[in-house]
């Protein structure tokens, strides 16, 4: 197993993501199936492992806290977040932190994150009035905090802002990051702008949900002659492995099959050579299917309604390649009468556009994407629920 250093700690750098554990029939979490796969894993050298408040209908903190209890303490780092992006109500660190402290049966959490600081968030984790931060960084003290970092989807102005305003109380970031998102969720541009606010990187979806377990027959096969049996889920990893800045990498595991083939893709230090490194970003290209948008902005002088159409295309790029809930998250923070559904299609920009981009049509392709994907009101809500249930089978 690769080891890394972070402030004197030797973290495997596959960290084990419980995001999504097998299930039952009924939709509930496998706890027998998931313990085979966690001894698996810390027999093997894991010893990382990343939970959250909303995993698994809720479930994921406790069945997790569940597996490693029967561990020395000292052998394994937990991780876990505060849920501020999907709260409601008014925030209660104080009582969620004590609810997961019991959950996941520990007396503190190894690393502690603010979960997904994004566009329409940000204002809640920094509000003095509730004073997230400033709980967070007072259990950190206390010692039941040992490691205070965030996760982010957001976008570089938000992520910049962010790192202006808290920077000097995080010591991590986790970052979605692959080298498909390498370009479409300007994640080099992030990844540069963590690297020089000294904040290590933490990668959260390193095969992209799957997307990039399964590559285009020409990519796969000139894989497969350079290294014949490699999974293309060993190389998304390998493609993480040559960048310094990474401490850590998570791979949400559901099956002993993908455990073990990730265990051995850790088994020594071997990142990509330059020329699997080709092959990896020009598949990359091909899963674009995106609007070339240079975002020279000639578009936006004539625009009626005054829409930032690259900004919108990214975002469309972006869903295309299957980062919906991302897109949707980030439009919760833009006024209504600047979405997609705002554009009158009268052609001004199309007519301006070097690229010879149909925008009207794009936008209006987009609008209706936008519109089969539930709010983040909605998911908030069923995830309410799945609390509500969740706390009822604990008996409180």
């Amino acid at each position: 197993m690769i080891y890394r250093d972070f402030q004197g700690l030797r973290l495997s750098l596959l960290g084990f993501g419980t995001m999504r554990l097998p299930t039952t029939a009924a939709g509930d979490v496998d706890a027998a199936a998931t313990e085979a796969l966690l001894d698996y894993a810390m027999t093997h050298g894991v010893n990382y492992y990343d939970t959250a408040w909303p995993y698994m209908q809720n479930q994921s903190e406790t069945v997790v806290g569940r597996c490693l209890k029967k561990y020395p303490r000292e052998s394994f780092y937990l991780a876990t977040k505060f849920p501020g992006h999907m709260l409601t109500g008014d925030p209660d660190p104080a009582g969620i932190f004590e609810q997961q402290l019991e959950k996941c049966q520990v007396e503190y959490f190894d690393f502690y994150l603010l979960h997904n600081v994004y566009e329409n968030d940000m204002d809640v984790y920094t509000d003095p009035k509730w004073g997230i931060i400033d709980y967070f960084v007072e259990q950190k003290r206390l010692g039941r905090i040992r490691h205070l970092g965030f996760s982010s989807h957001a976008d570089i102005p938000c992520l910049t802002a962010f790192l202006e305003r808290c920077g000097k109380d995080m010591e991590f970031c986790q970052l979605q990051l692959n080298y498909l998102d390498w370009s479409l969720q300007r994640g080099k541009e992030k990844y540069d702008l963590l690297a020089k606010y000294n904040i290590p990187v933490w990668v959260m979806e390193p095969v992209r949900g799957g997307k990039l377990a399964t590559l285009d027959a020409d990519s796969q096969q000139r894989l497969h002659t350079i290294r014949p049996g490699a999974s293309a889920a060993s190389f998304a990893l390998r493609w993480l492995e040559g960048h310094g800045n990474i401490r850590m990498i998570l791979s949400g595991m559901s099956t002993m099959e993908q455990v073990k083939d990730n265990i051995a893709t850790f088994e020594k230090d071997d990142p990509v050579t330059p020329e699997e490194e080709a092959i990896l970003l020009a598949a990359a290209e091909k899963m674009k299917n995106s609007a070339p948008c240079t975002a020279c902005r000639y578009c936006c002088d004539g625009c009626p309604q005054g829409l930032d159409i690259p900004d919108l295309l990214h975002k469309y790029n972006q869903l295309r390649a299957g980062s919906g809930s991302t897109v949707k998250m980030q439009l919760d923070a833009v006024p209504k009468d600047k979405w997609p559904h705002a554009c009158l299609g009268c052609g001004a920009c199309a007519a301006v556009c070097p690229q010879k981009i149909a925008i009207p049509d794009e936008l209006a392709a987009f609008a209706a994407q936008l519109d089969k994907l539930p709010t983040w009101v909605e998911v908030c809500r069923q995830r309410a629920e799945a609390e509500a249930r969740e706390r009822a089978s604990r008996g409180r």
